[in-house]
């Protein structure tokens, strides 16, 4: 069996690398990738995500089994759509399933329509209306571009002048283009993070380990928002039964309401969800698999990822088994500058073998040499599994210490929440 990830980011790598492992996948091709992956064993395939007949035109002429959609953008072009159309079977939501993510105004209407606990919210696209509904509300509170925005268009204001200036950059100042031509302003929501993840096909749904991302830049989450600095999972200090009642108050609902709209779901559903003293409400929805929640989830599961993609896409019922025990821990080491400027073309050290896993993110090679230069904001990932928290910290933190990251940072503090 032949695959196709489509992507090329630390998320592609963790998911082409885990299809790798299974004896009946020959081959796993990513496009386009980035050289990181070369090193275990994946081929990249110079294909834009957003160049879809190219993709069907590779994917037919190398007898592709199915292709893995890893990217936000890509999904809300319709790319699941148009492989469809051609006669290719893709995991991954249709455009208009991806509405969830790409627009948060819909998502919201989703939720409130279907009774999915979220926060209360408006939703503008004048300046003037958002800056009285801000005034009117007060601080703390959040904005949100509609749109996609690399994990960027949210800003939590602790005051109403903070709020204001960002609805100002976002409506007037088109800081992100399109993307922020409507914005969405919430109540803010006090309590702990994480993120739900589930396989999806229509109705039947599989719940994977929760998880907890460091979106700030910085130690004591401190500075701007980024795509995610780290992660860790499972969540050791989440009861289930907040899990069990995230299933049923928030999956189960947004599921149905999604096939009685006619946007029936496949594919990796993400929910960004909060513990309130109300329980469990939702943040936002991503219509695919998180980056770098991934890397961390994906070297937990024990069944064959491959056959179970393959089960879910066939609606058969996949034999899905998880590690029981443990946590996993990823730290990302990005560019000194992000998520604003930052240089590329810096060397980067060795890539781990054995226990710790390197995930690369944005990596190219020095001409025709194996040598990795740096090629991204988001550089590359280390990850481990130990008996707890605080092992799998200093494993991964030993590790970085002994690298060469000048050029880079790091957070070193991911995890410390569940400490």
């Amino acid at each position: 069996m032949k695959l196709l990830v489509v992507g090329s980011g630390g998320r592609e790598h963790a998911i082409a690398k885990k299809l790798l492992e299974y004896r009946d996948v020959e081959q796993v091709f990513v496009a386009p990738g980035n050289d990181g992956m070369a090193l275990d064993g994946l081929d990249l395939v110079n294909i834009g995500i957003s160049e879809h007949s190219r993709l069907i035109e590779f994917a037919k002429e190398n007898d592709i089994a199915w292709s893995f959609i890893g990217p936000d953008d890509a999904l809300a072009a319709g790319i699941v759509d148009d492989f469809n159309q051609a006669g290719l079977k893709a995991f991954g939501p249709s455009r208009l399933a991806a509405e969830l993510e790409w627009s948060k105004d819909f998502a919201k209407e989703i939720m409130v329509k279907y009774g999915v606990p979220t926060a209360a919210y408006g939703t503008f696209s004048e300046f003037e209306e958002a800056k009285a509904y801000i005034e009117k509300q007060g601080a703390p509170i959040v904005v949100k571009a509609d749109g996609l925005a690399l994990g960027k268009g949210v800003v939590v204001a602790e005051t109403v002048e903070q709020a204001v200036e960002a609805a100002h950059e976002m409506l007037l100042d088109n800081k992100f283009g399109d993307s922020g031509a409507r914005v969405v302003i919430e109540e803010f929501l006090d309590g702990e993070e994480f993120s739900l993840f589930a396989f999806v096909n229509g109705d039947r749904f599989y719940i994977m380990p929760t998880a907890q991302d460091h979106k700030r830049a910085y130690d004591g989450d401190k500075g701007p928002n980024t795509g995610g600095m780290g992660a860790y999972a499972p969540v050791p200090h989440l009861p289930q039964s907040v899990v069990d009642q995230s299933v049923e108050t928030i999956i189960k609902l947004v599921l149905k309401g999604m096939i009685a709209e006619g946007r029936p779901y496949l594919g990796v559903l993400y929910a960004g969800l909060i513990l309130t003293a109300d329980g469990p409400k939702v943040i936002e929805f991503n219509s695919r698999f998180g980056d770098p929640e991934t890397q961390i989830i994906l070297p937990r599961l024990t069944s064959d990822f491959a056959q179970n993609i393959t089960d879910i896409l066939d609606k058969k019922e996949p034999t899905i088994t998880w590690l029981d025990e443990g946590v996993t821990l990823g730290v990302v080491v990005a560019s000194e500058g992000y998520p604003l400027d930052y240089e590329k073309g810096l060397p980067l050290p060795e890539k781990t073998d054995g226990d710790i896993i390197t995930y690369y993110a944005g990596a190219k090679f020095t001409g025709n040499s194996r040598a990795l230069l740096s090629n991204g904001g988001r550089v590359y990932m280390l990850v481990t599994t130990a008996d707890t928290v605080s092992a799998a910290q200093k494993k991964i933190y030993d590790q970085l210490e002994k690298q060469d990251t000048t050029g880079f940072f790091y957070r070193t503090d991911i995890g410390s929440k569940a400490l």
